[in-house]
C-alpha cells in the first residue's frame, strides 16, 4: 500500500480524498494554486505544495509542476479526482515513466475510451447497444449523407469531446452546416482536436449510469446504477438511485452489458458506463468515464462502499475484495449538487465571499463541500461548492430528507442553486418520477422560476419561512 498520495485536484473532491487516506492511514499532499492556498484541502492535508499561479492551465493542468511536486514531497501515486487532469492519457503516461502510480485505468484504455466515436465501436464489439451514427466526419458532404442515413434530430459529438461540451442537437437538414462548424470550432477551441462525429439523438431520453469497478486480476463489478436526467447544457444538477425509469429486469441487463464492456476493454478502478434510455426501455451506450465521478456519493450511500478506497487498493494492486454477488443496494439515494450559479441569470457562475455558510446536517444527510464562511469563491474553475447527498428507505423519504436539508442550508454572499433545488423538489414531474432530459427546457422560465401547467412552482417547506 502506498505510503503518501498527493492530489492533484481542488475542492471538494479534493476534501474527499483526503478523507478517505486519513482513514486507511495513507499521507496525503495537496497540490494547489495561489488561488486556493486558504482551501480547507491545503488546510487538512498532511503538506501542500504551490504549484503555480491561479489560471488552471499553469497550475492544475501543468503537468511538470505536478510532476515535479510528487518527487519533491515522495508521494508514490497521484490521485486526479475528476475534471483537470483525471482523463489524461498524457499524465497517466508521465506518471507511469516516472515511476508515480496513477490512480486510475492504464493509459490505453483511457485513450481507447476517450476517442468517443472509438468507443462506440469497442463496445458495439463487446455486444453493447448503440445509437445509429457514424464514424468521425470528413466534410459536410458526408455529414449530410450519414444524417440522411440515420434520419433526424441526430446528435453531433466531438470525437475528443467529455463532460457535455462539444455537442448539438440538430433537428433540421437545413441546420446541419451551421450546427456542424460550430461543434467542430468548439472541439478544436476545447479539446484540440475537430474531429466530430454524429448519432441518433434519442428522444424523450433518460441519462441512466452503471458505476463499474474493476481490478489488474480481471475482476469486475457493477454497483448499481444512477439516474442523471435533470440536466442544463448536458450538466448535471441531481442524481439518485435506483432510476425510477427502469425496473430490476433491465437493471440486471444494463448491469451486466456494463460489466461485459469494462471487461473487454480490461478495466481498472471505478469507472462510469453511461447509456440513454428510450420511452420503450431500450437502452444505449453513449460513453464512458474512465474516473470517479461527481455523483459518486450517490452508489456509496446505497451499496455503503468507499469508492476511493477501493479505486486506491486496485492501483496499489489489490483484487477487488467483492463479489457481484455480495453488492445488494439499499433504500434510495439523492444528490444535489450546488452550483455557485444563478439559474436566473442563464446560469452564469457566481464568485466572492461567502458571508454565511452553515451546511445541514442531522441523520442520513451527508455534505461534501470545501466551503466555509469567510471563503471566497474564486472565478478561476468549477462552479461546484456542494453536493448534499441524502439517503432513505425509499424515494418518498428521501426527497422528504432532501427538502429538510434544502431548507436548513444556510449559503449567503453568493448566488448558489439551492433555491432552485427547492423549487425542483417541490416539482411534480420530479415527484412523480415521470420527467426527461428535457426537463429544465419544459418547465424552467428566465427568471428561473418552474411552471406547472402555467403555474409557479412553490419551495417545499417553504411558506412563511424567508428565502436564503
Amino acid at each position: 500500500m502506498f505510503s503518501k498520495i498527493l492530489i492533484c485536484n481542488r475542492g471538494e473532491i479534493a476534501l474527499r480524498i483526503i478523507r478517505t487516506c486519513r482513514d486507511m492511514g495513507i499521507k496525503t499532499v495537496q497540490a494547489y494554486s495561489k488561488a486556493d492556498a486558504d482551501s480547507r484541502p491545503v488546510e487538512l492535508a498532511d503538506e501542500a505544495i504551490l504549484i503555480g499561479p491561479a489560471p488552471a492551465a499553469r497550475s492544475y493542468l501543468h503537468i511538470p509542476s505536478i510532476v515535479h511536486a510528487c518527487r519533491m514531497t515522495g508521494a508514490e501515486a497521484v490521485h486526479p479526482g475528476y475534471g483537470f487532469l483525471s482523463q489524461d492519457t498524457y499524465f497517466a503516461e508521465i506518471c507511469k515513466d516516472s515511476g508515480i502510480t496513477f490512480i486510475g485505468p492504464s493509459p490505453s484504455v483511457m485513450e481507447m475510451m476517450g476517442d468517443k466515436s472509438s468507443a462506440r465501436k469497442l463496445m458495439g464489439n463487446a455486444g453493447l447497444p448503440v445509437p445509429g451514427g457514424s464514424a468521425p466526419l470528413v466534410n459536410y458532404d458526408e455529414a449530410r449523407a450519414e444524417a440522411a442515413k440515420v434520419g433526424y434530430p441526430v446528435m453531433l459529438k466531438a470525437s475528443a469531446g467529455g463532460g457535455g461540451r462539444g455537442m448539438q442537437v440538430v433537428w433540421r437538414a437545413d441546420e446541419l452546416a451551421s450546427a456542424l462548424e460550430r461543434v467542430r470550432n468548439t472541439a478544436q477551441s476545447v479539446f484540440k482536436d475537430d474531429r466530430v462525429y454524429l448519432e441518433k439523438f434519442i428522444r424523450q431520453a433518460r441519462h441512466v449510469e452503471v458505476q463499474v469497478l474493476g481490478d489488474r486480476h480481471g475482476n469486475v463489478v457493477y454497483l448499481g446504477e444512477r439516474d442523471c436526467s435533470i440536466q442544463r447544457r448536458q450538466q448535471k444538477l441531481i442524481e439518485e438511485s435506483p432510476s425510477t425509469y427502469i425496473d430490476a429486469g433491465l437493471r440486471r441487463r444494463m448491469g451486466e452489458a456494463a460489466v461485459a464492456g469494462a471487461k473487454a476493454i480490461g478495466y481498472e478502478s471505478a469507472g462510469t458506463i453511461e447509456f440513454l434510455v428510450d420511452p420503450d426501455r431500450n437502452f444505449y451506450f453513449i460513453e464512458m468515464n474512465t474516473r470517479i465521478q461527481v455523483e459518486h456519493p450517490v452508489t456509496e450511500a446505497t451499496t455503503g462502499l468507499d469508492l476511493i478506497e477501493l479505486m486506491i487498493r486496485v492501483a496499489a494492486g489489490e483484487p477487488l475484495p467483492l463479489t457481484q454477488d455480495d453488492i445488494k443496494p439499499r433504500g434510495h439515494a439523492i444528490e444535489c449538487r450546488i452550483n455557485a450559479e444563478d439559474p436566473a441569470g442563464n446560469w452564469a457562475a457566481a464568485s466572492g465571499t461567502l458571508t454565511r455558510f452553515i451546511p445541514p446536517g442531522g441523520p442520513r444527510v451527508r455534505v461534501d463541500s470545501h466551503g466555509y464562511s469567510g471563503y471566497t469563491v474564486p472565478p478561476y474553475y468549477d462552479s461546484l461548492l456542494a453536493k448534499v447527498i441524502v439517503h432513505g428507505k425509499d424515494r418518498e423519504e428521501a426527497m422528504t430528507l432532501m427538502q429538510r436539508a434544502l431548507y436548513e442550508f444556510a449559503c449567503e454572499g453568493i448566488k448558489t442553486t439551492i433555491p432552485f433545488h427547492r423549487r425542483l423538489l417541490a416539482h411534480p414531474a420530479f415527484r412523480s418520477g415521470d420527467y426527461h432530459l428535457d426537463f429544465i427546457d419544459k418547465y424552467m422560465q428566465p427568471d428561473g422560476t418552474l411552471v406547472v401547467a402555467g403555474e409557479v412552482a412553490a419551495e417545499a417547506g417553504s411558506a412563511g419561512v424567508r428565502s436564503r
